[in-house]
């Protein structure tokens, strides 16, 4: 073997091991919308939406059944490769207003104080008929009809 063939090769074996680093900073993805410590030291219980949307800026979330719950939050996921990701941490801020409009709780949690949700993998039965390959493919013919409704059906 050459010289050449040689240092090619111990440069891509280099290489290769580089690659392999211990540094996990480099599978963490950082997800989320959480504001800086400084702009959430501004929030104070009283103070309006308006006030909070501009200091803290959209929420991650608002919760639909009350619309008075905002909710900002951030997770830090590492995955390295093809293998699952895992969540190393969660910072969260939630942000309730009162009728007037005006923040009268503020909670903050993190991932220790979360529980994980397991998503069940039964099935829910439903109410109705299951149709076979006949009323699935041939179910809709007949079914469309271009003029109901308007002005050509009325005279007829």
């Amino acid at each position: 073997m050459s010289i050449n063939k040689v240092s090619i090769l111990a440069l891509t074996a280099l290489l290769s091991l580089s690659a392999c680093s211990s540094n996990k900073e480099w599978f963490i993805s950082h997800n989320g919308n959480m504001p800086s410590e400084e702009r959430i030291d501004k929030l104070a219980v009283g103070q309006y939406k308006e006030e909070v949307l501009a200091n803290l800026g959209t929420p991650s979330s608002v919760v639909s059944l009350d619309q008075n719950t905002w909710i900002y939050m951030s997770a830090d996921v590492e995955q390295v490769a093809f293998f699952k990701p895992e969540e190393v941490d969660r910072d969260i801020l939630i942000v309730r207003f009162d009728e007037q409009n005006k923040v009268k709780e503020i909670d903050r949690m993190s991932d220790e104080e979360g529980e994980t949700v397991v998503v069940s993998e039964e099935e829910t039965p439903t109410l109705g008929e299951r149709p076979g390959f006949f009323k699935r493919v041939f179910g809709g013919v007949g079914a469309y009809s271009p003029f109901s409704g308007s002005q050509y059906n009325k005279n007829l």
